[in-house]
């Protein structure tokens, strides 16, 4: 798909991995081999090893329907899925304490964007490199940005399931596609007119809660009015009136009457499941809500889903990068199975299931012409899909981006609350993240 070779989007997937890959620090995991000796026997149909797959909560029946075929195809191999909590952040911290203390519970997982190169870094995972050679796998075949930020020190340690961008999602019955709104002052205005309209409670919903989502909805308002917290130089540039502007509008329409009033605990769970009730006439969220909220068994507003760039501020729209990466355990007993699954998944048949039953926009570029892909998400050819991956940014780029992000999600909470103004907020976020860099 030519939209999405040459896209930023790629262009900034590129620049949020090299600038991980180049955060000091020597691996051990460098002298790793995928020829880890477990001392299991061979894996075989009447014998089949079990592999424990860990990830965040699915709301689709993407990874059902691949761990059904991935089985089917590997009779030798039988997968146990761990589903961890919906919110990051949590996901991070439980992984990283089962990975310290070298738990070889889980096998193969799920990695936020921003997490390969700290993994790596602190011998968490298997480098691929060896088994990729061996099975030629085609690493040309996927979306070179998103691949690149599964790179840390020359070598590939996780391999690209998914990308992601922020959206807005819409009821076509009750907004007209010429009534879509450009910028967020366009959003209040409708927001309010539709609550209560076609049984709905709220106008908007996003996700609010003092976790990782917060900082993508945050990143996202900051951008559109020509913000950043943390620029290339990797120098902090937060305390701007640009950042100042675009987060007093996220705190306006979080507080406003049109958003539900506990909106401070909404994850993408929770928006999810307000839009598919129909409870909402607009939603910000990821790629994947195309196919949620198009699913019968479970939607109350199937084929009423209208799709949009996020509004603009006064330097245009933005969508926070995003996406999700698979990788191998270290310490797992059975590394090649554990690649088996792997390759299956991030590959082009466990991708395009992922697609079709998951909504989840491939990292293989050639899937974007595959009829079954386009035919269930049509929307992967609609020009408002597309320009929302346009206007995608990366979070800050920093060695210790968990600690950054924690700054920035409390400070905006903080914000959102009342208990502090944006313009202390964003002097504390300042003196934090210059404190938190240099160290």
């Amino acid at each position: 798909m030519n939209l999405l070779k040459k896209s930023k989007f790629v262009v900034l997937a590129g620049s949020l991995a090299l600038a991980l890959a180049g955060c000091s620090g020597n691996n051990s995991s460098s002298s790793s081999t995928p020829d880890n000796k477990s001392g299991d026997k061979e894996a075989t149909k009447d014998n089949p090893v079990t592999l424990v797959y860990s990830r965040g909560k699915d709301v689709t029946q993407g990874t059902t329907k691949m761990v059904e075929a991935f089985e089917k195809s590997h009779p030798n191999i039988k997968i146990k899925f761990r589903e961890m909590p919906s919110d990051t952040g949590q996901q991070h911290d439980a992984y990283v304490t089962a990975f310290n203390s070298k738990s070889s519970e889980i096998d193969v997982f799920d990695l936020d964007v921003v997490w390969p190169a700290e993994f790596a870094q602190a011998d968490y995972l298997l480098p691929l490199d060896r088994y990729v050679q061996k099975d030629n796998v085609d690493l040309d075949a996927y979306n070179q940005g998103a691949l690149a930020a599964g790179q840390y020190n020359g070598k590939q340690w996780t391999i690209p399931k998914f990308i992601d961008a922020g959206l807005l999602f819409y009821r076509k019955d009750l907004v007209k596609e010429d009534e879509v709104p450009k910028t967020w002052d366009d959003l209040i205005k409708l927001a309010k007119e539709k609550k209560g309209q076609g049984g709905t409670k709220f106008g908007y919903v996003f996700q609010a809660k003092q976790y990782e989502g917060l900082v993508c909805d945050a990143m996202e308002f900051v951008a559109s009015y020509g913000g950043q917290f943390v620029n290339e130089k990797n120098e902090v540039v937060v305390n701007s009136p640009e950042t100042i502007k675009g987060l007093k509008k996220l705190v306006e329409i979080a507080k406003s009457d049109f958003v539900p009033k506990n909106v401070t605990n909404f994850t993408e769970i929770e928006s999810d499941q307000a839009f598919i009730e129909g409870q909402t006439a607009f939603l910000r969220n990821w790629p994947y809500e195309f196919a949620s909220a198009n699913d019968k068994s479970k939607s109350k507003i199937a084929d009423k889903v209208g799709i949009a760039p996020l509004p603009a501020g006064d330097k245009g729209s933005a969508a926070t990068l995003g996406g999700w990466q698979a990788g191998i355990n270290k310490n797992t007993k059975h590394p090649k199975e554990a690649w088996e699954f792997l390759k299956y998944m991030a590959g082009a048949e466990g991708q395009k299931i992922d697609a079709v039953f998951g909504g989840h926009a491939p990292t293989i570029l050639s899937l974007y012409d595959d009829k079954e892909v386009l035919k269930a998400n049509p929307t992967f050819g609609d020009k408002g899909f597309q320009e929302g991956l346009n206007a995608a940014v990366p979070r800050p780029v920093a060695a210790n981006y968990q600690e950054i992000s924690q700054i920035i999600q409390i400070e905006v909470s903080k914000a959102i609350s009342g208990s502090e103004t944006v313009e202390e907020a964003v002097k504390n976020m300042e003196t934090q993240m210059k404190a938190k860099i240099k160290a």
